[in-house]
């Protein structure tokens, strides 16, 4: 019964694999793919043709045009890849800077309120972005920060997430050691630095992970604040290719994967901390 009960989960293991890993193969052998091939496996999809849709294991005719126009000869694409960096790195960097202070003053300080505080930033993160969406346009035009890349970033910057995630990992650190170094004459300042920021490496680090990913992949934020198609990143370049791009389509979608699927490779510890944290009980 035990060894029966053992394969089931290890089938339905292999199952769910292979359903989260199949739109990543076919992003791959997608992006090998000729257009005419393409076009006869999908058309009944994207062109309404009779008959159904297939996709062979591997492409028939494997090219590498499509990876080859991609990067020497897709102007835009580089425009917009550029500009997810942008956005992704002026997020974690406002983010470093704003909410790692707040979390350690949530988590160290005897702060009036703290609990009020706290409950107040899980009710704003639980809120989906068309809650916020107009006050924060409405903010944004005031600034005249409408159609720029600031009107990405700076609401991100101010996200209630990286806060509580951090508080969870700053509150975890011993008080004996906040204490000691008191003792030896350490200011407040000089305790975050050097007790708080290496204590609580892993929570940053994790996130560092989150957040960019979050940002790399920004839809609605871009579409609502950003009209200009030059200052668009790269997430909404796929929407804009057509059927007669397809393999175009594949080889962006698959350069777009790869900076978040090899951070994830190499800090999946971090990634799994920062996820458990957010789950914990304070």
């Amino acid at each position: 019964m035990q060894k029966t009960k053992m394969i089931l989960i290890a089938a339905m293991m292999l199952l769910l694999s292979f359903l989260i890993c199949f739109p990543i193969w076919v992003a791959i052998t997608g992006t090998f793919s000729a257009q005419w091939e393409l076009e006869m496996n999908l058309s009944p999809v994207f062109a309404g043709t009779e008959g159904t849709a297939n996709w062979p294991l591997l492409p028939a005719a494997p090219t590498l045009k499509s990876l080859v126009e991609v990067l020497l000869d897709s102007p835009g694409f580089f425009a917009m890849f550029w500009n997810s960096v942008t956005i992704s790195f002026f997020i974690l960097a406002g983010q470093l800077l704003v909410d790692v202070p707040a979390a350690w003053a949530l988590a160290r300080f005897p702060l009036k309120g703290k609990k009020s505080i706290l409950n107040l930033y899980i009710v704003l993160m639980l809120m989906p972005f068309q809650v916020l969406m107009f006050p924060q346009y409405l903010v944004l035009n005031d600034l005249n920060l409408l159609d720029t890349l600031g009107a990405v970033i700076l609401p991100a910057v101010f996200s209630t997430f990286p806060v509580f995630i951090l508080h969870r990992f700053f509150k975890a650190i011993p008080h004996e050691i906040i204490e000691a170094a008191r003792l030896d004459g350490a200011g407040e300042l000089r305790i975050f630095c050097q007790i708080g920021i290496p204590m609580g490496a892993p929570g940053i680090l994790s996130v560092c992970i989150l957040t960019f990913l979050d940002s790399w992949n920004m839809i609605e934020q871009p579409m609502t604040y950003l009209k200009t198609k030059s200052l668009w990143p790269l997430s909404l370049f796929l929407p804009e290719i057509g059927m007669e791009e397809m393999g175009l389509g594949f080889a962006a979608a698959l350069m777009m994967l790869i900076p978040a699927l090899l951070l994830f490779l190499g800090c999946q510890e971090y990634l799994e901390q920062g996820i458990a944290m957010s789950g914990g009980k304070d």
